[in-house]
């Protein structure tokens, strides 16, 4: 009997289906860690297809060998269309290369969709693809087109819910229009809840279906597992129980700088430094770089030496601090519902998945070290040509020193703050409330 499996609606939809629409497109390659709903999105627009042809190269190996003949892209379609007995016809038939990264030789042959039969409609996805780029001679820059995607985000969990309506009405809000307080106080909850399950989307859906957090942690649990036993891929010079250390180490490590020698116990700073970057290739761990932010691209006056790191989900970075589910849920105080930066984790997160999916995004913060006058703002971001520097805070006015003292350094004319509140502002201070720190990113856009 085959069991049906809910779809919840994602941003990456959209970008999917403009893509299919394009009259000469490039071959599309998804992006993302394991587990973050690459192949769901995909096969939800394969229901706007006639046919529908998945190969997954890490079940089916046998069908590597058509990709290490010397076939043109119209044979392998040929010898696809007769392995899967379904048809492969440009303009009718989605083909989705999965796991791609099983398989190098079918990864090196996808510039040549492009080149050579531009009007078939081709979506390659994989895991660790980062890794497998290092293992081939030529890629295709220019005839492939990457997109990028992350855990649901939190507008997309509320959907997953049924709770539409309430997207609708922080989006139509502002600093100068704030929510009515029971709405405010409803999103507060849905957050919280949203903080325990994260955006794993199997997480998500077995708490739709369920209505069962313990279910649902159940379920993290098992992705732990999985995504551990994947370090054994990630280099044969590196061992799983170091990649291990270092994983949990960002999330115990979440509320400053990273450093290296906090990382492992008998592991050189070097093994540390390289099991971190393979992490951060694999998309489990997301860098928060120090800017000086004196102008765009931020990028250009990074300093890598400051770094915090940012585990990719909430509800994974939970799991492994062992965090108290229900007095999270329970609790008013932002200090405890904070735990190991945990809305610092979400904030950072929130903006990641509400960028572009063109492009990698990249995380800024600011950080200044001087003797009684040291200060840190948790994230600084581009807007048009104009900086915003964002603070999370659970306190008072007085509470953003340095906040003010960036502001002032950088002549910025408005600065973010982010917590527990309801919309509002003071003099150059706009206040967003968690929930709704991605609307600086689609309003102000």
């Amino acid at each position: 009997m085959e069991i049906k499996t809910t779809y919840f609606k994602r941003k990456i939809d959209v970008v999917l289906a403009e893509w299919s629409k394009e009259k000469r497109r490039k071959t599309l390659l998804l992006r993302g860690a394991r587990q973050v709903g690459k192949s769901s999105a995909v096969r939800h627009l394969a229901q706007s297809f006639k046919y529908f042809v998945e190969v997954n190269f890490d079940d089916d190996k046998h069908v590597h060998r058509y990709f290490e003949e010397n076939y043109s892209p119209q044979e392998i379609c040929e010898q696809l269309s007769l392995y899967y007995r379904t048809p492969v016809v440009a303009g009718e038939t989605l083909l989705f290369f999965d796991e791609i990264q099983a398989c190098l030789s079918a990864l090196s042959k996808l510039r040549y969709f492009y080149e050579k039969f531009p009007e078939i409609h081709l979506i390659a996805a994989g895991s660790l693809l980062e890794f497998a780029f290092g293992e081939i001679a030529s890629f295709g820059v220019g005839r492939i087109r990457s997109i990028f995607m992350y855990p649901m985000a939190f507008d997309e969990f509320l959907n997953a819910m049924g709770d539409g309506i309430l997207v609708d009405a922080y989006r139509k809000a502002s600093p100068r229009k704030p929510l009515p307080e029971p709405i405010h106080k409803q999103l507060i909850k849905r957050l919280k809840l949203f903080l325990i399950i994260g955006g794993m989307p199997e997480a998500v859906a077995e708490y739709v279906n369920s209505s069962n957090l313990l279910h649902s942690q159940l379920v993290l649990n098992d992705l732990l597992v999985t995504f551990q036993n994947d370090f054994s891929k990630y280099r044969k010079r590196i061992p799983d129980s170091r990649i291990r250390e270092v994983f949990e180490s960002v999330a115990h490590q979440s509320e400053g700088k990273f450093v290296y020698e906090k990382a492992t116990i008998g592991g050189s700073a070097v093994q540390v430094k390289q099991a971190l970057e393979l992490l951060i290739m694999a998309g489990l761990v997301y860098p928060v770089t120090h800017s000086s932010a004196n102008g765009i691209p931020l990028g250009a006056e990074m300093n890598a030496k400051y770094r915090r790191m940012l585990l990719l989900d909430t509800g994974l970075f939970q799991q492994i601090l062992g965090l108290d589910a229900s007095q999270l849920f329970l609790t008013e105080d932002f200090k405890i519902i904070n735990k190991g930066a945990l809305a610092e984790l979400f904030v950072g997160m929130e903006l990641l998945k509400n960028a572009s999916h063109y492009k990698p995004a990249q995380l800024y913060c600011w950080h200044r070290e001087q003797k009684k006058s040291a200060a840190q703002v948790d994230f600084v971001v581009q807007s048009g040509e104009t900086i915003l520097p964002i603070e999370v805070k659970s306190g008072t006015r007085g509470s953003m020193q340095s906040l003010h003292i960036f502001m002032e350094e950088k002549n910025s004319t408005l600065g973010i703050r982010t917590s527990l509140e309801n919309f509002g502002f003071f003099d150059k201070i706009e206040i967003y409330p968690l929930y709704a720190i991605s609307n600086i990113l689609i309003l102000k856009s």
